[in-house]
């Protein structure tokens, strides 16, 4: 046999091998997957507004950055870098169960923002008469919400604090439900240790 031939009888048989090869396999295809994100241990220290009415227990990795808006209301951010997300606060004074009333309902109205994208909604009231301490918070379900978690706070005579959790992502709430679990502990230690001054 020359070397045409045997170059030939080769081929014949790399392509007959492959053929077999590919047999009749039917396709796996894999199961989709989420990237692990493992979360740090916790540490709290007490923060204290010094210019508001009020001190909490915010988380050591957090930092806190004050804004202000044209109507001088001052406003609380507690920023995590690390997870792009945000702990919005807002502070009220008010006088008045009328007034009271309004920033309640413009709390629940900022909260109906997001009832298009929620599978649902759990809220949770929480009262400490002695500390003066009564907290609405609400945890938003669904994959495509984009603020998991809002609360607000009263003494019911005179301050009113409001609050929200955002992370700057396109929200995929499955995806990013580690973080999100992790950073909702902090909201909840913010709530059940917030003292009026």
């Amino acid at each position: 046999m020359n070397k045409k031939g045997i170059v030939i009888l080769l081929v014949v048989a790399a392509v007959a091998m492959a053929v077999v090869g590919c047999g009749d396999r039917t396709p796996t295809p894999k199961p989709r997957a989420y990237l692990r994100i493992d979360m740090p241990e916790k540490a709290y220290h007490e923060y204290d507004t010094a210019a508001l009415p009020f001190v909490f227990e915010c988380a050591d990795e957090a930092s806190v950055v004050w804004k202000q808006n044209d109507s001088r209301t001052k406003y609380l951010d507690i920023q995590y870098p690390k997870y792009q997300g945000i702990i919005n606060l807002t502070y009220k004074r008010f006088s008045g169960k009328r007034d009271l009333a309004a920033l309640i309902d413009t709390a629940s109205r900022m909260l109906a923002l997001h009832h298009g994208q929620s599978t649902g909604e759990k809220e949770t009231s929480l009262k400490d008469p002695e500390g003066k301490v009564y907290a609405t918070v609400v945890k938003v379900n669904g994959k495509n919400a984009g603020s998991t978690y809002q609360f607000w706070l009263t003494d019911s005579t005179e301050h009113f604090l409001r609050g929200a959790l955002f992370l700057n992502h396109t929200p995929n709430n499955d995806s990013l439900a580690p973080v999100i679990d992790y950073l909702q502990a902090d909201v909840d230690r913010i709530v059940e240790t917030l003292k009026w001054r």
